[in-house]
């Protein structure tokens, strides 16, 4: 499995969530709305998540496997810095 596309969508104004992105596994299976996020120790991808009725979130769609949440991070995490210009908490160094 490969990521065929990841398109980003910044956000301003909001000092944790920096943006959301769209990604397409093998030109044929699109995941939308996961969120580029500042943690405290940099960048991070969270996956889509869905409201409970107990409300707690649960995510609609995840990695089974740290392979592939890193394989997913690195896209998104380097389309973001290459859109915007921006590199945070020096995580572009370490790509």
């Amino acid at each position: 499995m490969r990521i065929t596309e990841v398109k980003v969508f910044p956000v301003s104004g909001n000092e944790k969530l920096k943006g959301y992105a769209t990604i397409i596994f093998d030109d044929c299976f699109v995941v939308r709305d996961l969120k580029i996020i500042q943690g405290s120790a940099g960048l991070f991808v969270a996956m889509p998540s869905k409201k409970t009725k107990d409300g707690t979130y649960r995510d609609t769609a995840h990695p089974l496997n740290n392979e592939t949440r890193q394989m997913i991070e690195e896209a998104v995490i380097g389309a973001y810095e290459r859109g915007t210009g921006t590199v945070l908490d020096g995580v572009a160094a370490a790509r």
